[in-house]
């Protein structure tokens, strides 16, 4: 019974943590920002959980996050020798507001 009652607390400890975490992009991001940026992970570029902390707090930070989106660059990350190119994978100005805008709310 004691083995049944901690694989119990063990599951729904999972369960619940797995749910705070499970933090999906919109898909106007999936494909244009997906394959160098992770919600909570590091891949090619910071993850955007990282951007958003780096900007927390700042009321202007969607504003900030979409013009260093449109003009490229490493905005102070340590990339090596890669840098986003403007506008990433091409994405329109609707894009870039929308994933701006979700990212700078993710660490709010």
């Amino acid at each position: 019974m004691k083995f049944i009652i901690v694989n119990l607390v063990a599951c729904a400890g999972l369960i619940l943590s797995g749910g705070a975490m499970a933090i999906d992009m919109p898909a106007a991001g999936k494909s244009r920002c997906g394959p160098c940026h992770g919600v909570d992970k590091k891949l090619l570029g910071p993850s955007f959980m990282d951007v958003s902390l780096k900007y927390k707090g700042d009321k202007d930070a969607a504003r900030k996050i979409s013009s260093n989106v449109i003009k490229g660059g490493t905005f102070g990350w340590k990339l090596g020798n890669q840098s986003m190119p403007p506008r990433g994978m091409g994405a329109s100005d609707a894009e870039i507001k929308l994933m701006s805008e979700f990212i700078a709310g993710l660490a709010k």
